[in-house]
């Protein structure tokens, strides 16, 4: 077994149980790792994680040097750019050595002495895990909700603090989701989690009082809506609370000087329908889908928001996509103007509609192929709007944008210590996908490398839910540590993401699911074609709906990849989806399709992971996963590593990490986040035999 000598892998047992669904009929192994509270279980989980600690001995010093170097590119002690709200700056700031951020603000101006108002550090201290997911500041500045994971099932934690006297506040309630401050700053609405890890109801708290007589707002009872937007909105005038399924959406709001009303549903459900809403004042704005592929914005009074009422804004354009991962976050309100972001071939752009003459234009921005992020504006009567800039080249910009003005003003330049810009470039170019469509990868490398198939290559791949995780031209000072090892890094974005709008996104789920898989292979032999790459210096990465990316790619075509990392990878396709006890199932039917229908399952057939490892060559395998995943459960990583073992053919190197104390997300804390990237790193130069 090449350098790990007479190391041996662990087996796990086979318990065959037999599984019939539209009278075909599976034999499953491993159906018995779903006993979570069976002790086999852990101990195959700790066997796995002993061999891969073994086997990965001999890199600890390449992993420590891709610690420190990816440590030393970035600036250990920083602070983020102040934001005025009414009479406080607030920003956040880091220590070095720390490993989270510490929440700060100053009264009056900035030179004002600093108030340290929570040090995410000290509550992290007194845990295994921490993650601190949402914090919202009272109306009066008085009091902080925050909600914090601490053991990664996302399961949160909803906890007061007083900023008066620095005391928390006695009362603690569990399995939160969002808060949103009602304007008498005492009132606070806050979501709960079902047993299925869905936010289905929403409570009513006044701070001080016994959480036991909170009063229940809302309920939603359909298990497809699986998803729940509670806020308070920037003008402050209202409470809304959104929920919505993969294809449908529904809006309700209250005054938010008057809690204890109840909340009006601006516009009845209606399958098919997206629609998601920010006040102005008088009117609604609002984001839909209706009789808009790529979305269309319209605004309506709040005396009377029904569909007869909606007027134009901005129309649907079929080449323009308005970004709506999270619509509340990517379109932004104010007095006289709305921001939009938008995407147009795969490009980021920002529109500027001014809402007195509703004249309209984009931002110039320094250069086309980056990465635009909005940095929120909390104060509504604001003529300038902030956003975040980057590219795969450049680390991160805080720019802000004068909108009546139309200039733009650099904020702040975060630094990379150690890293030179020049070094590099970045290009976007396109792969010809099976049915001829054209599929957009952003690459980087170092400047004058050739083009003659030696340079080892990185691709990373998502394709799910109209997302662009992965795929955007960001910057990652952790990939640095590859660029500088000759690694061509790529980005795909394949169907089933967003990157060219909801089509694209609708031309890789349900039925259509395959064209992602197909689409990434592309990207990858477009790689080896052009020469950046070949297939022995090619590794690929993907999480989550990527690690189903990864699976199916690995089943379909191992003999195009060196190197596999499929971290949390949703692998175990139909057994999970015919589980609708399982935390998201059924809100996921309508992004990847329901078993119970023989024409859906018969489709998952086709590509899902586990079920279509066959004796086979495979190529070498990083496989991570948690066991408090909430989304991904552990099992499925575990079930289908036990699989592959089984199954291949071939001695390359199957190796997984299963987290005991964390979830689904990477790991919280800057540092740890660093020593996981430096232990995927290292497994993919050491298989690709890069000698540091």
């Amino acid at each position: 077994m090449d350098k790990l000598g007479a190391l041996r892998p662990p087996v796990a047992k086979k318990t065959p149980t037999e599984i019939v669904t539209h009278g075909d009929r599976r034999v499953d192994e491993y159906f018995w790792m779903r006993e979570r509270e069976n002790p086999e279980v852990l101990r195959y989980v700790r066997a796995e994680n002993r061999y891969t600690k073994a086997a990965m001995n001999h890199t600890k010093v390449l992993q420590q040097k891709l610690f420190g170097e990816m440590r030393s590119r970035v600036k250990e002690a920083d602070s983020s750019v102040p934001e005025r709200i009414d009479d406080y700056y607030y920003y956040t700031r880091t220590k070095k050595g720390k490993q989270f951020l510490i929440y700060c603000r100053k009264r009056g101006n900035l030179n004002s002495e600093e108030e340290i108002i929570l040090d995410v550090n000290e509550l992290a201290d007194r845990h295994k895990f921490f993650n601190m997911d949402v914090h919202e500041i009272s109306p009066d500045h008085s009091l902080l909700a925050y909600l914090a994971d601490t053991d990664g099932s996302e399961r949160h934690m909803l906890q007061v603090k007083n900023l008066k006297t620095g005391q928390l506040l006695p009362e603690r309630i569990p399995s939160t989701a969002k808060i949103a401050w009602a304007s008498d700053s005492k009132t606070l609405f806050y979501s709960v989690l079902d047993e299925e890890f869905r936010p289905h109801k929403v409570f009513r708290h006044v701070v001080g009082t016994d959480p036991r007589e909170d009063v229940e707002v809302f309920h939603e009872k359909d298990p497809m809506f699986y998803y729940l937007v509670l806020r308070r909105t920037k003008t402050g005038r209202y409470i809304t609370i959104s929920v919505h399924s993969a294809t449908t959406s529904e809006v309700r709001f209250l005054r938010a000087d008057r809690p204890t009303d109840n909340f009006e549903v601006l516009r009845p459900r209606e399958h098919g329908l997206l629609y998601y809403a920010m006040d102005h004042g008088d009117k609604f704005i609002i984001v839909t889908n209706e009789n808009a592929k790529n979305f269309r914005i319209a605004e309506a009074p709040i005396d009377d928001p029904s569909s007869r009422n909606w007027k134009e804004l901005l129309p649907h354009r079929e080449d323009v996509a308005i970004c709506v991962s999270d619509p509340l976050q990517w379109v932004e309100v104010f007095r006289n103007h709305l921001v939009v972001f938008e995407r147009e071939n795969a490009d980021f752009h920002i529109r500027i509609i001014d809402l007195r003459n509703r004249a309209s234009h984009r931002i110039g921005l320094p250069e086309s192929l980056c990465e635009l992020v909005p940095v929120e504006t909390h104060e509504f009567e604001s003529t300038r709007m902030r956003f975040r800039f980057s590219t795969m080249v450049m680390p991160p910009r805080i720019y802000q944008y004068d909108m009546d003005s139309r200039k733009l003003k650099l904020l702040k330049q975060y630094e990379a210590p150690g890293y030179d810009p020049s070094e590099y470039e970045s290009k976007r170019v396109f792969a010809t996908a099976k049915d001829g469509s054209e599929i957009p990868i952003s690459l980087v490398h170092r400047k004058g490398i050739a083009r003659d198939g030696e340079n080892p290559a990185y691709l990373y791949g998502y394709g799910g839910y109209g997302d662009f995780e992965g795929s955007t031209p960001a910057f990652d000072s952790d990939r640095a540590s590859l660029l500088d090892r000759g690694f061509v890094c790529a980005y795909a974005g394949i169907r089933g993401g967003g990157e060219m709008g909801k089509r694209w996104h609708e031309q890789g789920r349900m039925q259509n699911k395959i064209n992602t898989f197909t689409d990434f292979i592309a990207c990858a032999e477009h790689l080896i074609r052009e020469g950046y790459t070949s297939s022995e210096r090619l590794a690929i990465n993907g999480r989550s709906a990527g690690g189903l990316l990864m699976g199916a790619v690995t089943n379909m075509r191992p003999d195009l990849f060196n190197v596999v990392v499929a971290e949390v990878p949703f692998v175990d396709v139909i057994n999970s989806m015919l589980d609708e006890h399982m935390p998201l199932t059924a809100g996921e039917f309508e992004e990847w399709g329901n078993p119970k229908i023989k024409e859906h399952y018969d489709y998952f057939k086709i590509y899902s992971p586990y079920d279509n490892v066959e004796a086979n060559e495979y190529p070498n395998m990083l496989v991570t996963g948690s066991l408090n995943d909430s989304r991904v459960q552990y099992w499925e990583p575990l079930k289908w590593t036990a699989r592959l073992r089984a199954l291949k053919t071939d001695r390359n190197l199957l190796l997984l990490r299963m987290n005991i104390v964390q979830g689904h997300s990477a790991s919280p804390g800057r540092y740890n986040a660093m020593k996981e990237s430096a232990f995927a790193y290292a497994f993919i130069l050491d298989r690709l035999g890069i000698k540091d």
